[in-house]
């Protein structure tokens, strides 16, 4: 459990709740206080949604707010290895993926739909599969149009060759990205594609398990993706971009 300092649990205590949707009555945040505010209400499963000027949630999210407010702590998805993919870096994943309409596409590690939301864009959200652990973010994809959506482990899934693409971003913590990937690489289709989010000990580390990786995935293109990239995410972690051609 994460403490919330006081300036943010007087921000929420004053939000007030619309159905689905948590309306913050506190007028224009500086960035640092919006960031803060952001990550709890992200955490509770909620989805920023400039249209209703407030954050979005799967079902009437009144019974979490008040829980936060009262113990002044909440789960941080991080606790999972759930890092949002930023959108500068979603956008590049879609252009490496060099997607076109009609192919079917899975997304292992969903999430709330950052990537999965572009690609549905170019496919169709019918031809998007995501998996994704959490519960409020299978309840969020879902309410977002993603009905193709298993929440569970992607690594307890048999994986079958059905993919055209595989477009991802893994938890990083003890190397789990490689398990992912190497996981997901068994889903595309022979001619296919996967680009996913790696952490940059995927260039470096010298352990059996990196060595092994890179031997699967040959000359495959990594690409250094710029420092602090998941910073608002909540993480420093560097990471890198992996392409690899089936």
């Amino acid at each position: 459990m994460s403490k919330i300092d006081d300036l943010t649990l007087g921000i929420l205590s004053a939000a007030s709740v619309e159905g689905d949707v948590v309306i913050l009555n506190c007028g224009q945040l500086d960035r640092k206080r919006y960031v803060d505010v952001n990550k709890v209400l992200e955490a509770m499963g909620g989805k920023w949604n400039r249209k209703v000027k407030g954050h979005v949630f799967s079902e009437s999210p009144t019974d979490k707010l008040e829980a936060i407010i009262l113990t002044g702590e909440y789960d941080k998805p991080a606790d999972y290895g759930y890092f949002p993919t930023p959108m500068d870096l979603a956008d590049k994943m879609i252009t490496l993926a060099n997607l076109t309409p009609g192919m079917v596409v899975l997304e292992p590690s969903a999430g709330q739909g950052a990537i999965a939301e572009r690609v549905a864009r170019i496919v169709g959200y019918d031809n998007v599969h995501c998996f994704e652990l959490l519960n409020d973010n299978c309840e969020a994809l879902m309410k977002y149009g993603f009905l193709k959506t298993e929440c569970c482990d992607f690594l307890s899934v048999e994986p079958k060759p059905l993919y055209d693409r595989v477009i991802m971003n893994p938890p990083f913590a003890k190397q789990q990205d490689i398990e992912h990937v190497t996981h997901a690489l068994k889903c595309v289709k022979p001619g296919g594609r996967l680009v996913s989010i790696m952490a940059s000990g995927v260039t470096f580390r010298q352990n059996r398990k990196t060595t092994e990786f890179l031997d699967l995935i040959g000359d495959s293109e990594i690409i250094n993706n710029p420092p602090e990239s998941f910073k608002l995410s909540g993480t420093m972690v560097n990471t890198v971009t992996v392409i690899v051609c089936v």
